[in-house]
């Protein structure tokens, strides 16, 4: 579609793409609510803003619309833990479950970028066996991408955002060298280093999302250690500084503040566009094309949301699958205290890595696996955690929080496994825009249980060996949440194709980790970003084939 001059931005409506201003990106790009484009895109996280900007560079109209406000770094963000949670989604969810999830800043965001505002920029690549978990490691499910094929995509997002990295990575095929140098260490992961050489397994600089040198007009990371906070520098390549100013760059419009409510489907059961609330009222975007990406809780929440006669069990959904096999990571960690002064939250919080359990299946007793960082938690949360833990309050939290300088953690990102228990429902309570709110049940399972084990009893002795005194475990403990509207082979055991295509409807598209089958033991946004791009290409292919109706 790039190379045919009725779907360039300019030909459509006579406009120039936007421009770049100092500090902030200006649109001059509208389109009208009653102007069909080809794609409406909900969600402008790293799945969704990822493909906004692909679609809009190859010449497809697009409008993106997120939940939440568009924020510019350099004006809006403060070195002020309080302050930066307006970052998070904290709408009304209702939890249960055997192991209800802790919902809110640790895996969702509201905000044109997503969670990748606020993300810890950890950016690594899931192992080519876990594409086929169930065929080549005997648990979870297939997905129906070759590991081949995402690797080529990886290349591509690491090049995109200039993640940095070491020289070379310890596990997996080899891959090429990421473009920027990997990050100095801090002492919190010289001690992983410590432990892991104790233990006898290999460690390395992790691979991260912020700049180690510059980069046009940004400068690199500058260690304040607010990066889950939202990077008020601009040295965290997030969704809302790399994808979405190339996507308004190409002719894409993004639309903040605005909450999708409802897809419209037309009696032949095709999407026609979309019901959104902005500026205290509804209103409705046409488009050809309609793209869901609004992560594991919302976009199961919108597809149930649109139900309709013809599709009573909400939007893609023939196989009723939309909103189970929820998965959340793990991410338990232990803590100890050094004799020295570690101050942790100086640069990154994850700068070292082991990705020793994710590659080794010899030694466990568990299917999946898990890798473990250094951590740099700020002192308010520093602070919660100790009081939560420890039942600490008043005289006994000040007097420990003097040893927060010394304090020194380990924690996982930990593979769980998809179980259809784990989903996504719609309460009977609304929330302030009249939508039935998402009921989010989760409860481990014996093997979720067992890496968990696992991971507390082998970071605790490295953490030990690494001279730390004191340990103490923190056990209830969840991040990234993917799965909800798998991928698959089959219509009957999937909700979209592997080009993230619904089954039941042609131009009703799924994009981000909600698609994932298995999770892995690696963070999910590097992954999501990948498919994102992947996605993009096939769309392209398809529409050259006519397989796409515009």
């Amino acid at each position: 579609m790039s190379d045919d001059p009725r779907h360039s931005p300019r030909a459509r409506n006579g406009r120039a793409p936007d421009v770049f201003r100092p500090g902030r990106w200006v649109s001059m790009q509208q389109y009208a609510d009653n102007e069909a484009v080809d794609f409406v895109i909900v969600g402008t996280g790293a799945g969704g803003g990822t493909l906004a900007c692909k679609l809009a560079e190859y010449g497809f109209s697009v409008v993106a619309l997120d939940a939440g406000p568009y924020f510019r770094p350099l004006e809006d963000f403060a070195s002020d833990e309080s302050e930066q949670t307006k970052l998070y989604w904290t709408d009304d969810r209702i939890v249960d479950g055997d192991n209800p999830l802790q919902l809110g800043s640790n895996n969702s965001g509201k905000a044109v970028g997503g969670s990748t505002v606020h993300f810890a920029m950890v950016s690594l690549r899931f192992r080519p066996e876990w594409f086929k978990a169930r065929t080549k490691l005997g648990y979870g499910a297939d997905w129906p991408i070759d590991w081949r094929e995402m690797w080529a995509y990886y290349t591509e997002v690491e090049q995109a955002l200039k993640i940095s990295g070491p020289i070379n990575y310890p596990w997996g095929p080899p891959r090429p060298r990421y473009p920027y140098r990997a990050h100095p260490l801090n002492a919190a992961a010289r001690a992983l280093a410590r432990g892991c050489e104790a233990m006898g397994i290999a460690w390395t600089e992790t691979p991260l999302a912020t700049l180690s040198a510059p980069r046009g007009l940004a400068h690199p990371c500058v260690y304040r250690g607010f990066c889950v906070a939202g990077c008020s520098t601009n040295a965290k390549q997030s969704a809302l500084v790399t994808w979405i100013p190339r996507a308004l760059s190409a002719g894409a419009e993004i639309r903040d503040l605005a909450m999708v409510g409802r897809i419209e489907t037309d009696e032949n059961g095709l999407a026609v566009g979309v019901h959104y609330h902005r500026q205290d009222k509804w209103h409705f975007q046409k488009a050809r094309n309609v793209v869901v990406a609004g992560y594991a809780i919302e976009t199961p929440r919108l597809l149930l949301n649109s139900a309709t006669d013809k599709f009573p069990d909400g939007l893609a959904n023939s196989s009723g699958l939309v909103g189970k096999n929820l998965m959340a990571q793990a991410n338990q960690a232990v803590w100890g205290v050094m004799e020295e002064e570690v101050r942790s939250y100086k640069g990154p919080p994850s700068l070292a890595i082991t990705e020793h359990w994710n590659y080794a299946d010899e030694g466990k007793d568990f299917f999946g696996g898990y890798c473990y960082m250094s951590q740099g938690p700020l002192p308010q949360l520093w602070a919660k955690t100790q009081a939560s833990a420890h039942g600490l309050w008043g005289a006994r939290l000040v007097e420990e929080m003097k040893r927060y300088n010394h304090a020194v953690g380990l924690k996982i990102v930990g593979e769980m496994l998809p179980q259809e228990k784990n989903r996504v429902t719609l309460d009977d309570e609304v929330d302030q825009y009249g939508i039935r709110i998402p009921r989010v049940t989760y409860s481990w399972c014996d093997n979720d249980k067992r890496l968990i084990d696992h991971s507390i009893g082998f970071m605790s002795r490295a953490l030990t060996a690494a001279g730390a005194k004191d340990i103490w475990i923190q056990h209830d403990d969840t991040c990234h949440l993917n799965g909800t509207a798998r991928m698959g082979s089959r219509p009957d055991n999937s909700v979209v194709n592997a080009d993230c295509r619904s089954w039941d409807i042609p131009n009703l598209w799924v994009c981000d980790g909600s698609v994932f089958p298995t999770v892995g033991g690696a963070n999910p946004s590097l992954t999501i970003q990948a498919i994102a791009c992947r996605t993009a290409d096939r769309i392209r292919s398809l529409a050259r084939l006519g397989e796409i109706r515009f």
